[in-house]
């Protein structure tokens, strides 16, 4: 699966008109709890190379594929949601639990947008095991992102 400028459906359809018709459809959204909303939406626009198509305080979204959103909703928004049965997010910022693995054309190069945006720098573009070339770095509030192509 693709994503974004790198799905060929994007060729038929103008990008704002093809974001419409996805995001009507969602099949899943991955949400990050962030620190800094506004900071989260623009490292995630300049990476991604995608608009938001929502952007209101307390939620920003963008359609990744084709069903799938991924979310940026504030830490202490979400801490107010759940209450005091789990941990604050921010208490467990940093901490690696999962990665946002995307399939892109030129990992590279999004590898490169992603420290260039401010995200750290974890592994170069690398053959790795399971037959994916995979560059890792992580975004600003430390969430792990992985950049693959198939080999």
């Amino acid at each position: 699966m693709t994503f974004g400028r790198d799905c060929p459906a994007f060729f038929y359809l103008s990008h704002t008109q093809m974001q419409n018709i996805i995001s009507m459809d969602t099949k899943v959204m991955y949400i990050l709890y962030v620190a800094e909303q506004q900071r989260s939406r623009d490292f995630y626009r300049e990476v991604l190379q995608l608009e938001p198509v929502l952007d209101v305080p307390g939620m920003t979204e963008f359609v990744v594929a084709p069903g799938c959103k991924l979310g940026l909703m504030p830490e202490n928004g979400v801490a107010r949601m759940l209450g005091d049965r789990v941990p604050h997010p921010s208490e467990g910022s940093g901490i690696p639990r999962s990665e946002i693995y995307l399939y892109v054309t030129d990992p590279l190069q999004y590898f490169k947008r992603a420290v260039k945006a401010g995200g750290v720098s974890l592994s170069m573009p690398k053959q790795r095991d399971w037959g994916d070339s995979v560059a890792y770095c992580a975004d600003p509030d430390g969430h792990i992102m992985a950049f693959a192509k198939r080999v």
